[in-house]
């Protein structure tokens, strides 16, 4: 199966320039490349479907090059927005750049054979490029309505009746409505230098991407050929983006989103956004996921879909025991986990979505479990005394995973987690974190 067919029967692949298949057809390995923008900390899930791309035309026998935009990141793209982005400074930039580089080598192969993977700045080639310099060698080259025919420019100016968005736009300044020729030159920069005759990206990067075939063209002479390939937007299956969470972005950085919180995400996803969910994010080959489809058909609520898919990414994203780790934290909720057994940050995590008390351990110290749950808390868990007393009678309080045997326990001698935390379950489904500060 050819990287076409590859990225089409998983639902991928958007749109081709005319040739660009039987161009991975050819002999030579093909250099294609993906621009990733700087401006966050880390990349996210919205990039791991690009990195799947460039996963993808390696597999296929050919060269991925990650393009970290150093220059470009201090503009900011205009696609897909609608307004002006604030920016970065330098310093900022570089961090930015040097996490995203180790992010992406847990996906790629970087090796110095003819198909190994590469990342370049487009700052280094930028650096030194002058405005008047910039002006005269590519400006020229591109009209200006040219530019304003693109989609990303057309929704930021003017009205309704122009392609702006509903409720109009706050217009775009020159800084980046000159993104496109930038991306451009990169295109052209990468052809010249690492002869790469590929880009690729998103479906909303069809405007910038064919800007640097034109600027190919026009450029490089009568020979030169350059091909454009971009994949399908993911969104959920009532139309809007996916890639955010109750609590915003799911990133790739486990210090900024945790490998559970990253796992609990693809366990969640609907069922029906997880067939497609499954086909993008995973390396599972057609068979193995009808196979998986047909299984989690016949008993949907088994989530047998969404399991191999959070344990397929999460294992590429961070580890295999992350995922180890995750899975038992999962399986806190519903009784089959050690609760001691957490790390703090995972515990927290796990009942991030409960109420947190929090209880002076001095004050904590000198009362019993009935006081403690009930007047201690501020009646959040029971609204008195007799209600503890009457549902460790029916054996329905646990602490810390343990049954509560006796209302008048003292809670100095209770086993706390990380010595200073008591997860209470009331009933089967009501969890409650009291802190002892």
């Amino acid at each position: 199966m050819d990287l076409i067919e590859e990225l089409t029967w998983r639902g991928m692949l958007h749109d081709a320039m005319p040739g660009t298949a039987e161009h991975l057809a050819g002999a030579a390995p093909v250099s294609g490349y993906i621009g990733f923008d700087p401006t966050a900390a880390s990349l996210h899930i919205g990039n791991l479907a690009s990195i799947m791309l460039l996963m993808h035309l390696q597999r296929a026998g050919h060269r991925p090059v990650a393009l970290v935009g150093g220059a470009t990141g201090m503009i900011g793209d205009p696609s897909g927005k609608s307004a002006e982005r604030n920016l970065l400074d330098e310093a900022t930039l570089r961090a930015n750049q040097a996490g995203i580089r180790a992010q992406l080598e847990k996906f790629l192969d970087f090796n110095d054979s003819p198909t190994g993977a590469l990342v370049v700045n487009n700052y280094d080639w930028f650096k030194a490029f002058s405005f008047l310099d910039f002006l005269r060698d590519v400006g020229k080259h591109l009209t200006v309505n040219y530019m304003m025919a693109k989609d990303s420019v057309k929704r930021r100016i003017g009205g309704p009746e122009d392609g702006a968005t509903a409720g109009g736009s706050e217009g775009i300044s020159y800084t980046e409505f000159s993104y496109q020729l930038l991306q451009g030159y990169d295109f052209f920069h990468l052809y010249q230098s690492l002869n790469c005759t590929l880009q690729m990206g998103g479906s909303d990067q069809w405007g910038n991407i064919t800007t640097g075939t034109e600027l190919i063209r026009r450029l490089g002479g009568p020979e030169a050929k350059a091909y454009a390939l971009t994949g399908q937007l993911i969104t959920k299956a009532d139309g809007t983006k996916y890639g955010k969470s109750e609590s915003g972005a799911v990133f790739l950085d486990p210090a900024l989103t945790s490998p559970y919180q990253f796992y609990q995400f693809f366990l969640r996803a609907d069922d029906a956004d997880a067939p497609r969910l499954i086909r993008v994010f995973t390396l599972l080959g057609q068979a193995e996921i009808e196979a998986l489809e047909a299984q989690h058909a016949q008993n949907p609520g088994a989530k047998t879909l969404q399991k191999a898919l959070a344990q397929d990414v999460t294992i590429r994203v961070h580890s295999e025991s992350a995922y180890e780790a995750a899975l038992a934290a999962s399986q806190v909720l519903f009784g089959g986990g050690d609760l001691g057994a957490l790390d703090e940050a995972t515990l927290r995590d796990v009942f991030a979505g409960v109420p947190h008390l929090r209880v002076p351990r001095a004050e904590a110290g000198a009362l019993n479990v009935a006081v403690l749950l009930s007047e201690a808390t501020g009646q959040q868990i029971f609204p008195s005394r007799g209600e503890v007393r009457k549902l460790i009678q029916a054996n329905g309080l646990s602490l810390n995973g343990q049954k509560a045997t006796s209302p008048d326990a003292s809670v100095a001698e209770l086993p706390l987690l990380h010595g200073k935390y008591l997860v209470v379950q009331r009933g089967k489904k009501n969890y409650y974190l009291v802190e002892l500060t």
